[in-house]
């Protein structure tokens, strides 16, 4: 009964105290019930998931869709290219393990292959997943990309990712969490009302993806019901019909398909004998009106991924001087932030797999793009003379000099 009464009035418990306290969000516990709920809505309790419908937007912005499979293209290659570069405090490496196994992550695939399907599962669903193969000894062997559509986050009591679960029809694999470190390295792009997956630039430009689409549709429609001739040869006999005779009508279009279609006849003028009149043909306002529909629509797709409209063969956008000054703000804008915060993240994920802690990022000075600014950069910092060697090292992103290199 004392006990008790020591416990009521605020003694410490010897049990609790042998306890060590978890530091953890506060909100994580409301994260994980949220997302259980929502699986309870969809149905799909015990899955770990909400319903997401990235196929059929991937295959209408991407697989349909030209300007949309361009930009995807155009980014996930100019960043898979660039060179990277590996650094800790002291220095930068020209050979290590994290380095080799990125040169060759798998027996199919090189690293610009590996880089450039992870940027494209970015860029299509707002998440890339890379899974890591161990090696039996707490290393890792190989390094593979996963499906976006596959793939399903388990979230555990506090909020955060306990498994995730990949599902190829009717057969699942889950990967656990083993000794605190991640199998899967989630990148996933900011979404401010999800908690566990990323928004991806086609779900921003769905609208517009929908409507360049029905754009396109309409004109091949165009073409194939109701498609305008370039003119019409108007008859006007001499008391007025305007029907021709049989005879009449077969030597006027055998003398039209003769002389005047095919390449060799192209610009050749027209002799019409009387009675004859030619009326040329155009488009309606209102047919014009869907073509700038389509330019404006996909503008605004490429926009959402951050592509100069001028790179996309885009009319009617003169927002950069010339065509180099896009290609460096495409770069600067949209490549480079991308591939620096997905190699900071995978070179974070692998370096839970080895000893030390080292840093991947893009090498800014192997960008052609950037040869000018990098040059004008450096020339900058080699002639301030108020800057130390260890300063000017330090602003050009390099690791301080070691004594006696």
């Amino acid at each position: 009964m004392f006990e008790f009464l020591r416990k009521a009035h605020g003694a410490p418990d010897r049990a609790a105290e042998s306890v060590p306290e978890a530091k953890a969000s506060a909100v994580g516990p409301l994260m994980a019930g949220r997302i259980s709920a929502r699986m309870a809505a969809y149905g799909l309790a015990g899955q770990g998931a909400v319903a997401r419908d990235g196929v059929s937007l991937a295959r209408r912005g991407f697989l349909g869709n030209p300007v949309g499979f361009r930009a995807v293209r155009l980014i996930a290659e100019a960043a898979s290219a660039i060179p990277l570069v590996l650094q800790d405090a002291e220095r930068r490496y020209d050979s290590h393990p994290l380095l080799a196994l990125i040169a060759r992550p798998n027996p199919v695939q090189g690293r610009a292959e590996l880089f450039e399907a992870l940027y494209a599962q970015l860029l299509l669903s707002g998440n890339a997943y890379l899974e890591a193969a161990p090696d039996g000894q707490g290393g890792v062997q190989e390094l593979h990309v996963l499906r976006s559509d596959r793939m399903r986050v388990v979230p555990g009591p506090d909020g955060w990712p306990v498994a995730w679960d990949y599902t190829v029809g009717n057969r699942s694999h889950r990967f656990h969490m083993a000794d605190g470190r991640a199998p899967i390295c989630h990148i996933r792009s900011f979404h401010p009302q999800d908690d566990h997956y990323g928004l991806s630039p086609l779900e921003a430009a769905a609208r517009a993806v929908d409507v360049h689409n029905a754009a396109s549709n309409w004109s091949r429609a165009l073409l194939d019901n109701a498609a305008r001739p370039s003119g019409a040869i108007v008859y006007r006999g001499p008391d007025g019909q305007g029907s021709m005779s049989n005879e009449q009508f077969e030597r006027l279009q055998a003398e039209i398909e003769a002389n005047h279609q095919g390449a060799r006849n192209a610009g050749r003028p027209m002799l019409l004998e009387g009675g004859l009149d030619w009326k040329p043909m155009g488009f309606s306002p209102s047919d014009m009106e869907f073509h700038r529909t389509k330019d404006a629509a996909a503008r605004e797709i490429a926009i959402a991924f951050g592509v100069p409209p001028m790179l996309l063969g885009i009319p009617g956008d003169a927002t950069y001087a010339n065509y180099q000054e896009a290609n460096r703000a495409f770069y600067r804008l949209t490549v480079l932030p991308m591939a620096a915060r997905v190699t900071a993240a995978v070179g974070h994920w692998l370096s839970g797999f080895m000893t030390g802690d080292v840093t991947l990022k893009p090498d800014l000075d192997q960008v052609p793009a950037l040869a000018v600014e990098r040059d004008q950069h450096w020339r900058r910092v080699g002639e301030a003379t108020f800057l130390t060697a260890a300063e000017k090292r330090a602003l050009l992103g390099l690791p301080p000099q070691v004594e006696g290199a």
